[in-house]
């Protein structure tokens, strides 16, 4: 069971890990990452897995009580304390892990909030402003140029009879591997003379003690070399310049310079910030270290260019390496707040990027094969993971229990885009053991409960669960491994059982429930979860698993999902806009999610209602180009009218593993590439009424292969390139 402690968010709000990936804690031990959702220094415990039963029993129907009507208000989960974190939806955020630099649109480091160079989730400089003939730029440009690095703009009027125009533009381009490089240059008719003054100081505080506001005073700082130095308790960082000041004075933090400029001409200082000893960052994305194919989109709607360049880049900033193995990378959550390993979320954006290749599945899975609680331990096979809030009408639900029913789905998938069979059968075991829990779990009920005393029964859990008996037992099957027809048999009574007792019906045609209670009553809320009825994963041959829903309540949920209580305009809402409890900036109760609009978008393509899955994806595309097309992790729900923009989360990540990974599914769902690479085969399944009009898509991978596809006008597709020997399928 759960240890009693405050739920954390993590996976939704800002929590989980804030700095190196670590290893999942264990679910009955204390995890050492602060999470925003909890009081200052107060620890969050994983949540344990639920109670394992004495030994592995078939699979039998025995569902719970009759259906009952539906419960209007639930029990509210216990409100919990948490602190006001700073905010990120007005900041520029450069990602190269372990690398990051936080600044707000002025340009200049002060120190306030979140500013400042990181390096492993320490903030190794908070402070950085320059000033030029005792001046401070005037901001006129802050953009970001790439995922890890942004350019700031300022002028300065040095000469007080030239009117309104400056004498000098000062360019300053920030890299999260701490480098600044500050370039003045003179657009003044004559020789300027200017001394130029960079103040620098850190904290050296830990990021979760600053979202927790428990950071100190700026230490004291000593010449060091051509710059500055700090020491603490918790590290030290140093500051080196090329070409060296001046003159260094430590008691104020100062380094300064003298610049001769001709008309025209130009000046450079470059500033490296790095911890003592450490050399610079080496990013896992970058060059032929990536384990993502650097994939391209062009069209007749520019915007899917940069969609998709920007979702390369974001995840290629996010990538990790396991540091006990290092040829494994995985996907940090999000920047600023989530810089570590979170098994569902980790797991879910390597599923959506496979279409850019399998070697960060592979790495994924083994990272997390290796924390599977062992045979010794309770709830064997299970992969730990945080408790996530769910919202108003819910318990927060246990990350771990997706993560493990999810492992075997990213397995089967994997190994239909291309992994090769020896690492497929590799990892084989770790998926077996993932589906001995979920047999052992559910034991001789039908339903896969909530691990926690007294917990619902999850709509979205029993669609994850019934997605990994089916393609788990594909890969069992394929590698003639005993179990296949038992879970298939489960299978079979869940889909029976679960379309008696979780639909509601009304005059409106009905709607799946969100859970079950323990007594039996129904908790009606419709919420974006519900997506995840339409995802049922991906067979042989270009054909998905059946799903939980019959045909005609699959098309009422299109329905509702499509509707205006559902898609804002801009996405797909966490709860319908009349749900009891919906607000437009919760981040489970109405907040667009971006990687829930993408499944909806991919589901409902795939079930053949394109007239709502185009209108979900055009409003998302619609969202990315409003925000540069680095998507964020949720925003406000708010009503798309004329003339109106998304409106930002305040405290949701930028970039985020899960957003980047649904723009590479949104993308390839357009196509509807479906391969089949043990039968060397892939099917094309485009959404035929080309809402887009007419799209490629280039460097993608199928069988190790560089794969190309482009989908016309008419929404006939065509190959353009792929791996020798894999032939188009019907």
């Amino acid at each position: 069971m759960h240890q009693p402690t405050p739920p954390s968010d993590a996976g939704d709000r800002p929590g989980g890990s804030l700095s190196q990936p670590s290893q999942p804690s264990q679910p009955s031990q204390p995890s050492q990452r602060p999470t925003g959702g909890l009081a200052p220094g107060q620890i969050r415990r994983p949540p344990p897995p639920p109670s394992r039963s004495p030994s592995p029993s078939p699979l039998r129907s025995s569902s719970l009580s009759p259906p009952q009507s539906p419960v209007p208000h639930p029990p509210r989960p216990t409100p919990r304390r948490s602190v006001e974190l700073p905010p990120t939806h007005n900041t520029l955020i450069c990602v190269a892990l372990p690398g990051l630099a936080v600044s707000t649109e002025q340009g200049q480091l002060n120190g306030r909030g979140l500013e400042g160079f990181y390096r492993a989730g320490r903030r190794v400089l908070a402070r950085c402003q320059v000033r030029v003939a005792g001046r401070e730029p005037l901001p006129v440009q802050a953009r970001m140029t790439a995922a890890d690095r942004a350019r700031f703009v300022g002028t300065v009027r040095v000469s007080p009879d030239c009117g309104p125009d400056p004498d000098l533009v000062v360019e300053r381009t920030r890299h999260a591997d701490g480098t600044e490089r500050i370039t003045l240059r003179s657009v003044s008719w004559r020789p300027l003379r200017l001394p130029v003054e960079v103040a620098l100081g850190t904290d050296l505080a830990d990021l979760g003690a600053i979202a927790a506001g428990g950071t100190g005073p700026e230490l004291p700082a000593t010449v060091h070399d051509s710059g500055l130095r700090w020491s603490g308790t918790t590290g030290n960082s140093t500051v080196t310049a090329d070409p060296p000041p001046a003159d260094a004075l430590a008691s104020a933090g100062l380094l300064r310079w003298e610049f001769e400029l001709p008309p025209g001409g130009t000046a450079s200082v470059e500033l490296r910030v790095r911890p003592d000893g450490a050399g610079p960052v080496r990013a896992v994305g970058h060059g032929a270290t990536s384990p993502l194919a650097s994939a391209r989109a062009a069209g007749d709607d520019p915007r899917v260019q940069a969609l998709l360049r920007t979702s390369v880049e974001d995840l290629q900033a996010l990538l990790l390496r396991d540091p006990a193995h290092p040829s494994d990378t995985h996907l940090a959550a999000g920047a600023p707040w989530r810089c570590g390993l979170a098994p569902a979320e980790s797991l879910t954006a390597a599923r959506m990027t496979l279409p850019l290749g399998t070697r960060l599945a592979t790495g994924t899975l083994r990272t997390l094969a290796r924390t599977q609680l062992p045979r010794s331990r309770a709830q064997f096979g299970m992969i730990p993971g945080p408790r996530r809030d769910a919202g108003a009408h819910l318990p927060p639900g246990c990350t771990g229990t997706e993560a493990t029913l999810i492992f075997p789905v990213l397995l089967a998938e994997a190994r239909r885009w291309g992994l090769p069979e020896q690492e497929t059968r590799e990892l084989l075991p770790a998926a077996e053991r993932c589906l001995t829990w979920l047999r052992t779990t559910v034991g001789d009920r039908t339903y896969l409960r909530d691990p926690q005393p007294g917990g619902p029964v999850r709509c979205e859990t029993q669609a994850h669960a019934h997605r990994a008996a089916l393609l788990g037992a594909d890969l069992l099957d394929a590698f003639g491994r005993p179990g296949g027809a038992e879970l298939r048999e489960w299978a079979q009574e869940l889909r029976t059982v679960f379309r008696a007792d979780f639909w509601i019906g009304d005059l409106g045609g009905g709607r799946p429930a969100a859970a079950r209670l323990p007594d039996g009553r129904l908790v009606p809320h419709l919420g974006a979860t519900a997506a995840h009825l339409l995802d049922t994963g991906l067979l042989g041959g270009g054909e998905y698993a059946p799903g939980l829903l019959d045909k005609a309540r699959a098309e009422q949920l299109a329905r509702l999902l499509g509707g205006p209580a559902m898609d804002s305009g801009w996405g797909l809402r966490g709860l319908g806009a009349k749900e009891p409890g919906f607000s437009p900036f919760g981040h489970r109760s109405g907040a667009v999610r971006v990687q829930e609009t993408a499944i909806a978008v991919a589901g409902l393509a795939a079930g053949g209602y394109e007239k709502e899955a185009t209108s979900l994806l055009r409003g998302v595309l619609a969202a990315a180009e409003a925000f540069g097309h680095r998507l964020p992790e949720m925003y406000a729900g708010e009503q798309r009218t004329e003339g109106s923009a998304p409106v930002p989360h305040p405290a949701a990540c930028r970039p985020a593993a899960t957003a980047a990974a649904a723009g590479v599914l949104l993308l390839a769902t357009l196509a509807g590439i479906r391969p089949d690479a043990p039968a060397g085969t892939v099917t094309l399944r485009p959404v035929r009424s080309a809402p887009l009009g007419e799209i490629g898509l280039t460097g993608l991978r199928i069988a190790g292969a560089p794969f190309s596809v482009r989908v016309g006008r008419l929404g006939v597709a065509m190959v353009e390139e792929a791996a020798a020997g894999l032939q188009l399928g019907a």
